[in-house]
Formats: C-alpha cells, structure tokens, sequence
C-alpha cells in the first residue's frame, strides 16, 4: 500500500542535491525533498504519531500507520537558535491527522539568524521505503502531494548475534546535543558495521541507525549516554561510537550568529535618525499611512456576473495607470509600464479566471491568483524578481479597491505632509507624490531601492531605514525632516522651527538662482571645468535633463529596454531608442552602459542559473560577454546613432582588463565593418574593488572611467544594498568607499584619463564638495539635481575642496564625513 506525504508547508521544493548542507544533499539523514518555506506554520504531512519534537522546535518527526518515518526540519542550523523563534504546537506521543499544525515560526527571526531557512522533509528509514514519486522545481501548497512512498518488499539480512551485548558510557561535548547533524554522523558510522547498536538516555533508548530515534533521545550538552553494542563486529562498533560521541563533530565551531546591532547615535533629544534617500528639507504635519485590508467575499454569485466585474474593474484599472504614465514620463512611466504589463498578463488573468469558474468572487479569485504569482517569485531566491512582489501586491490592492469602491490611501494624504510609514511601494509613492507631499520618513527601506531612487528623481526629501524610533511620531505632529542632516526632529521647539524655516527660505532661493542659471557652461570659482551630467533611462528623461540645463549623459540606462519582455529588443528598436535620446540632447556627450542585467536584474530570455550569491555571480559585462549576439546587436545600434561619436559605451561591472580589451576588439571590428571611421570612446564603470584598484591598468586602455558608488559601496563595506538588515549601514560617504574614490582618480591621473561619478553619490549635495576635492571631474545626478549640482560646484575652490576632501579621508565613519560635511557648508 502507497502512502501519499503531502507538503508540510506552502513554498518551493526543489531536491536536495542543492541544500548547502552535506548532510542532507548526500542523504545522510534519508531521502526526501527540500522547501523554502513562504508561510509560517508547519503541518502533519500524513496522519501518524509524533514521535520526536526537538528541545528547541526546530525539527519533528512523526510515524506514519505504515511505518514510515518522516523528518521535517526547518532550516539550517536553527538548533543554536535555542528555540528562539519557534512555536511547538504538538508534543511527543500525540497523534496527528494529515494538515494538523505542529510547530509555528518567526519567518523574519529565523531568517536572519539561521544559516538558511530551506527545510528538508526526509523518510529517514528510506531502506524501508521507495519513493516512486517527488515533486520537485515547483511552488508547492501545504496539503498538496510531495511524495508517494512504497514499501519495499525485501528480506532484510540477519546479522550474526552470539548474544553478547557489550556497553560504555560516554558524555556528550556536543554543544546542542544529538541534533540533525550529529544524528546523521552517528548513523553513517554505525551503518559502515553489521552490529546493532543502541544508545540510551536516562530510560530513553534508540536505534542508533535511526535518525529519528537519536533525536527523540532529548539530549543536551553533557548528558550521560550508554552505547549498546550487539554482534560479531560490536566492539569496533561501539569504539567507534563512542569516539564519536567523545567528540564536539565540529559542531563547537559553529557559533549562533550574533544579532545585528543598530548604529550608536549621538542625536538630540526627540531627533530620530534615518540615512538619506533623497536630499532636501522639509517640514509639515506627519501623518501616518494607514493601508487597511481589503475585505473580499470568498464565494461568488455566479461565474457569467463574477467575470464581468472583474474584467470592469481590470479595464478601469488599466486606464488610470495607462493616464498616469502618459502623464508622468521618466522613471515614473517606466514604473507604470511594469504594472500595464503586469495587469495585462494572460497568466494572472487565466488564474483569476478558473477560480471564478470554481465558484470563487472576482476579488477572492484575483487576490489567489496574485498571491500564487507572489509564491512562486518569492520561491525563486532571486533578489530583481523579489523586488516585483511589491508591484504584484499594488496591482492587487488598486484591483480589489476598484471592485468594493476602497478609496486609495492617496485621497486621505493632505498636501504639504510629511508622509510617515513602515514602507512603501513605488507605485504608491507615484500616486501620493501628487497630493504635494513635502517629505517621506519610513522605518524599513534602503537609499539605493526603487522608492529612494524616484523620491531623487522627484526632487522629494526622504530619509528611510529610521527604525522602531519612528514608532512614537502621531498623526498631527509638526517634524522638521533634514535630509541633508539625515534625521528628524520630532518635538520641535519654537526656535527650532523658526531657524528650519530660515534654511528652507534660503534654500529655496538658492535653488531659484541655480534654475536661473542652469543653462550655462559649469566652472568651479577659480575656473576649473566640472561637466555635470544626467542619468537616464528613458528620452522623457533626457527631455527633462536637458531642460535643467545638463551637459550630457553620464549613464543611459540600456537595460530599461531589455527588462520586462519576453524577447531581447531588435537592433533597430535600439538605434531607435539610443537616436531618440541623443536628439534629446541635441549633440551632447550621451554615454551608454552597457546591457547590466543578471544578479538583481535578470532577464527572462537569457538563462541564469541559481546562484548563491547573485551579487557576485554573472552580473553586467559577463553576461553580455558570454552571449556575444546580444552585445554585437547592442554595439552595433549604438553605433548607428548620428551624429557618430556622440554616443559613448561604458562598460558594467569590470573586475579585469580583459573585459575591456574583448569589448574594444568587437566595436573595432564592427567600425570597420560598418566604415565607421571615427574614433568612438570606450569607457569602463568603476563599481568592484578590483576596477578601483588597478584603476591605472584600465585607464591605460579606457577612454574614460565612471564610478559607480551604488554597487563600489555594497561591496567595499561588504553590504547587501539591498537587505533592510543593513540598509542603514550603506552610506558612501563612508571613508572606505571615499579613499576608492580618490585612489581611482590618482591612478587614472597617471594616464591623463577623466574620471567621472554616475552613483547616488552624484546626486548629494554634501558629497559634491568631496568628490571634487578628490579629482572627480564630471558627475551624472538625477535629472532634477542637475541646476543645483551646478550651483554647488561653482561656489568651490578646487583649493577649499581637495581641503575639505583630505579631512572626509581622515574621518572614522561615515557619519563624521555627514557632520565634516554639515560644518563645511555652514562656513560658505
């Protein structure tokens, strides 16, 4: 008889072989599947007893009626998590019906503490049983078949028995007792003897060939354990336990992770801090968003009438976010775009759909179908695809708000706010930015995510990663948000609030005369030539740049027309968007990166293996390097823009001089097979350690070299820009990222190359004086920071400035380069 093992939790199976542990990839413990979990609840995956739950929750085993012994272990080494974040719900002897809950965990908790969250369902007695069917490489539900187990009809071998048992005590040095690991260690050395052997603990005895049984045993350490010994071979086997058992098995150097601590602050009473995602100033009423759930009825009044209401609300849906991108343009439009995509999805709708055929409501049945696409990319690891939940959950909510009438959280949004919240979606911000917001404070959030990046292409003040200390800001109260100071102040006195007013009075005269000025040539005070340029993605970018008076681009964005498609863009779609741009910018320097897309940005039709660290796996320049048709066809539309030479290629992602050298040979070859006789620039971005420090190497070839301070940051503090965990830590005004700075500009001196800033980096006025200081000579903001860059720059001495940068060098943290900063500007 077959027994069918259902999924003891919603999330992604995928085999073993791939769980970083070597336990359980080489089946050690027995044969199964592992799911990365995406709920919290683990269920009975059959009826049975439970015969093991771990002292620290994190692993139960049950017996199912037919003998087979199932393991469900959650995550990687959470025994040292000492039940931290576990919730058991079952206890040892109770017997269980299939979907019965059996232990609950913190998600968020074990995640960041635990080496991984991926859990192993194993059929630890696998001798016993065939599993003749898996589910594998798919989004999984609790309940849902994972594997069909049968029983094999064998003889098993008797071992030869004289009758004489033989035994030692041992005690344990194992920090956490006989926990998976150990257990599995045990069990493969016993198997490598034909002896029975047994441990027992107080009046607990197991199978020492059962994984199951050593864990039931309920050890700790120092606990007195009897090895039993039975056989022909039993006293090499119990010596070998026993030795084993003598032993820490390498578990004592595997010490719990330590948690993260937040920053040390030195702020003033009732000012909360936060790092900067958008510069600025503002002050005003905060008020909370409050985003309520959106009840919806789970059975439908019919299938014709269900359907038609959701596909009502589909198209008014589509309308208004097709009416906001043709309004807004520029990163903005292409947020928008992503979400048209999104709601016209076949997938999704098809999903809905058959739901609604079931006898589900238009809501329940768009919101399942939204949640299974929400499943499967979270299933996937990957960080880009990740990110696109939050537009998955937008698309969700703007539907059920316009099917049960839900007014959106931007009709209750004042103008002339500050905008106080844990999070917020990019599409939310697009929509509460025209309600005339004055600022964003949010306790999660990065300064390089999506909504930091539209807040500085907004001109909006924002800091984010601020903390539980946001918490204590009501509804109602006045904040004086300083996004250049990077806090808020909370309980504003009156003479605080009359000199922040002064600061904005005089800020918003000095970007008025920097708009005034915005057209004209950028020169530092005592004459030195500083090009400011724009980033851009799209030609409503390049519109926009040119009309705050920037002198170029310093960062086309290309993957802009690579993302979101099934198919990579024809050459002459490119050449098309690439002239439109230049037009744009009517003759100016327009430099173009390189398709930069794998890592946090992949593309569904150039395949990408998983990779454990996405980060520093087939990122920019090597992907487009290892598919040479893409780069030609790229090159070659760059090539075909006119005037010729206006356009210069930079290259993603460099960490050798190779990579340079290969992209130098093919645009030279495709200029001669084009007759393209004038010489087209070829620079390389400096964003790896590696790029920075053999700067000297690169611009020895390079035309140019642009740093990019987004990604140089997260890998010279070694931070994941995107993981809230250490998002306040990302600051690249660090002295760390500030010395790679500097260092590439004295190296790429020595060949007389110019070394521009195209990061978040550019865009912050505190850091303009640095970078100048440290021989940069060319910087690509935003779009909007374009006039007051210019303004910034020619207030300089380049004397004052290499001044002012060699004192940044020489501070001990990036929060004395902000205060180094606040103290250099108040003299000016």
């Amino acid at each position: 008889m077959s027994l069918i093992v259902t999924s003891p939790l919603r999330g992604w199976v995928s085999a073993l072989d791939g769980v970083p542990d070597p336990v359980f990839a080489q089946r050690m413990m027995g044969d199964g599947v592992a799911i990365q979990p995406l709920g919290d609840t683990v269920v009975a995956p059959c009826d049975g007893e439970v015969t093991t739950l771990h002292a620290s929750g994190h692993a139960v085993a049950l017996r199912s009626a037919e003998g087979a012994e199932l393991l469900i272990h959650i995550g990687l080494d959470t025994v040292m998590l000492k039940g931290e974040g576990f919730t058991p719900l079952v206890s040892v002897g109770q017997m269980v019906s299939r979907g019965d809950p059996l232990i609950r965990f913190d998600m968020d908790a074990v995640a960041l503490a635990a080496t991984s969250l991926i859990t192993p369902v194993l059929v630890t007695n696998a001798e016993a049983f065939t599993i003749t069917k898996r589910t594998v490489d798919a989004a999984i539900g609790a309940c849902e078949a994972l594997m069909t187990l049968v029983p094999v009809q064998t003889d098993a071998r008797k071992r030869s028995d004289d009758g004489t048992l033989i035994e030692q005590a041992v005690k344990l040095s194992l920090p956490h007792g006989i926990h998976a690991r150990p257990a599995a260690r045990i069990g493969e050395t016993v198997r490598g003897y034909e002896a029975d052997v047994h441990l027992l603990h107080g009046e607990t005895r197991g199978d020492a060939r059962s994984t199951v049984a050593l864990l039931a045993l309920g050890t700790s350490f120092g606990s007195e354990i009897v090895v039993q010994a039975r056989g022909d071979d039993a006293e090499a086997a119990l010596a070998a336990v026993v030795a084993l058992l003598a032993t820490d098995m390498g578990e004592g150097a595997r010490p719990a992770p330590a948690p993260v601590a937040a920053p040390a602050t030195s702020l003033a009473e009732g000012h909360i801090g936060g790092v900067i995602a958008s510069p600025g100033l503002a002050m005003g009423p905060a008020v909370r968003l409050h985003r309520a759930e959106i009840a919806v009825a789970r059975e439908g009044t019919g299938a014709v009438e269900e359907r038609a209401a959701l596909i009502a609300a589909r198209t008014d849906v589509r309308g208004r976010i097709a009416a906001r991108a043709e309004a807004a343009g520029g990163s903005v439009a292409a947020v928008m775009q992503a979400h048209l995509a999104l709601i016209d999805d076949p997938e999704l709708l098809g999903a809905a759909e058959r739901r609604i055929a079931d006898g589900a409501s238009a809501g329940f049945a768009w919101r399942g179908a939204v949640h299974d696409q929400i499943d499967a990319l979270r299933a996937t690891g990957n960080a880009h695809l990740i990110e696109r939940i939050d537009d998955l959950v937008d698309i969700e909510r703007q539907l059920l708000s316009a099917l049960t009438g839900t007014p959106s959280e931007a009709e209750t949004i004042a103008p002339g706010t500050i905008l106080v919240a844990d999070d917020l979606l990019p599409s939310q911000l697009i929509a509460l930015s025209a309600t005339g917001l004055a600022g964003i404070a949010l306790s999660r959030g990065g300064p390089t995510s999506h909504v930091a990046i539209l807040c500085a292409g907004m001109g909006l003040p924002s800091l984010v990663a601020m903390g539980d200390a946001l918490d204590v800001v009501e509804d109602g109260h006045l904040l004086l948000l300083d996004a250049e100071a990077g806090h808020v102040n909370s309980v504003p006195s009156a003479a605080d609030t009359e000199a922040f007013t002064q600061r904005l009075t005089q800020r918003t005269a000095r970007r008025e005369a920097a708009r005034a000025a915005a057209a004209e040539a950028c020169h530092s005070a005592d004459g030195t030539r500083i090009e400011v340029f724009a980033n851009i993605g799209t030609v409503d970018d390049a519109l926009l740049a040119a009309a705050q008076g920037a002198e170029g681009s310093g960062l086309v964005r290309s993957e802009f027309l690579f993302l979101g498609r099934d198919a990579a863009p024809s050459e002459d779609e490119q050449h098309a968007a690439y002239q439109a741009i230049a037009d744009a910018l009517a003759g100016k320097p327009v430099i173009i990166r390189l398709l930069d897309i794998g890592g946090d940005k992949p593309a569904a039709y150039i395949p990408i293996g998983p990779e454990g660290n996405p980060a520093l796996g087939q990122r920019g320049i090597r992907v487009a390097l290892a598919h040479p048709g893409l780069l030609e066809t790229q090159l070659r539309a760059i090539l075909r823009v006119e005037p010729v030479g206006q356009c210069r290629i930079m290259i993603p992602m460099v960490a050798s001089l190779d990579e340079l050298r290969a992209v130098r040979a093919l645009v030279d070859t495709l200029r001669g097979a084009m007759g393209i006789v004038v010489p087209i620039e070829v620079g390389v971005m400096v964003e790896t350690p590696a790029a920075a420090m053999t700067a000297d190497l690169l611009a020895a070839e390079a035309d140019f070299l642009s740093i990019g301070t987004n990604d140089l940051t997260q890998y010279v503090l070694a931070m994941d820009r995107g993981n809230p965990a250490v998002a306040a830590g990302v600051d690249a005004l660090h002295p760390a990222v500030l010395r790679m700075i500097g260092e590439t500009c004295r190296l790429a001196a020595t060949h007389g190359r110019w070394v521009g800033v195209c990061g978040g980096l550019a865009s912050d006025p505190a850091a303009l004086p640095i970078l100048i200081g440290l021989g940069v000579t060319e910087v690509s903001a935003v779009p909007g920071f374009v006039a007051e860059a210019k303004q910034v720059v020619r207030r300089l001495t380049l004397i004052e400035a290499r001044a002012h940068a060699d004192l940044a060098l020489q501070c001990k943290s990036a929060a004395d380069v902000r205060a180094l900063a606040r103290a250099f500007e108040e003299t000016r």
